[in-house]
């Protein structure tokens, strides 16, 4: 099955279909794209955070998001 071949099919079956639902499925493929960024790309950050900090946040993480609050509901 070549590229060409799904588009054609694609738009075929889009063709037969009313406008809001056309709409509906560009949505949907438009949710099917990567988001974001390559973690590669963000190598360049690599130790901007001082060791300090990380340590802080490491602490807050730890006795803040490690907890189950039973009469939270």
């Amino acid at each position: 099955m070549t590229n060409t071949f799904i588009k054609d099919n694609l738009i075929n079956q889009l063709d037969k279909l009313p406008y809001d639902l056309q709409l509906r499925v560009l949505d949907f493929a438009k949710t099917l794209m990567p988001k974001g960024v390559d973690g590669k790309s963000l190598f360049r950050f690599e130790g901007s955070i001082p060791l300090d900090d990380l340590h802080l946040i490491s602490k807050a993480i730890e006795e803040g998001c490690e907890k189950v609050d039973i009469s939270e509901w």
